[in-house]
């Protein structure tokens, strides 16, 4: 059952950038946008419409110019940001690797935190390398010689290894064959509902989105427009802009799965 208030949630945020001669230009439009503990968001629309923008909002990566965001009704700012982003991690769209075998990747997080590094044993580790596909095989690896998709179920492994709560992923797939993405889709269902973490996604690949996500936001401009559930949103949207959005994206985007 869903929470009154969503767990993970943006309240109301606005957030300006600058631009020539010193003036200001709104990004967000007075967002109001959240996720439950299990659930899967995609968040989608056009570039520039400040889907990034918002996903680094979750996790103090930026401060809205107003409104707030809140961690199981807590505001986020009262929580020290290493803390936080330990809480809530963000999988950037290009994996990035520490220097080093997969094992020294994924004590990464635990040397910060300086708690126990977790070994070859371990078997919280162990379970964290079956849910996203990690063979133990690797471990030894130079974590920088493995492949984009291998590298990118690494850094999932490596955000899950700490105090996670929430999992932010921007565009994890803009790098793979169609048969990774595949598997990543499947991997992040298990991830939400294994260890009922929020997740919130940010894509272009409506299929992805299809096969993944509980929940869709449509982003334009700025502004939430539609926000439902996944087969709602993507086969029967309400708006205009929806319509012309899905259309022209769906060619390039989408297929009838299977």
């Amino acid at each position: 059952m869903s929470r009154i208030v969503p767990f993970l949630e943006a309240r109301k945020v606005t957030v300006s950038r600058p631009i020539e001669e010193g003036r200001l230009q709104r990004v967000l439009l007075g967002i109001t946008l959240g996720v439950d503990e299990g659930e899967i968001l995609a968040v989608v629309g056009p570039s520039g419409s400040g889907k990034s923008t918002l996903l680094r909002l979750f996790n103090h990566l930026l401060e809205p110019d107003n409104g707030e965001v809140l961690l199981a009704g807590k505001n986020i700012q009262t929580i020290d940001p290493p803390t936080l982003r330990a809480r809530i991690p963000l999988v950037a769209q290009k994996p990035f690797l520490f220097s080093g075998t997969v094992l020294d990747n994924l004590q990464a997080s635990a040397r910060l935190r300086q708690t126990q590094l977790p070994d070859f044993n371990d078997s919280a580790l162990q379970e964290l390398l079956e849910l996203c596909q990690v063979s133990p095989s690797w471990l030894d690896r130079d974590a920088r010689k493995l492949s984009i998709g291998q590298q990118q179920r690494v850094c999932l492994v490596r955000s899950l290894a700490g105090p996670c709560q929430a999992l932010l992923l921007d565009e994890p797939t803009s790098a793979l064959d169609r048969p990774t993405a595949d598997l990543m889709a499947k991997t992040f269902r298990e991830i939400a509902r294994q260890k009922n973490l929020a997740i919130i996604l940010v894509t272009h690949d409506l299929r992805l989105t299809e096969r993944c996500s509980d929940r869709v936001a449509l982003l334009i401009d700025g502004s939430v427009i539609e926000d439902g559930a996944t087969s709602q949103i993507l086969n029967n949207p309400t708006t205009e802009s929806a319509r012309t959005f899905l259309l022209s994206e769906t060619s390039e985007n989408r297929e009838t799965p299977g």
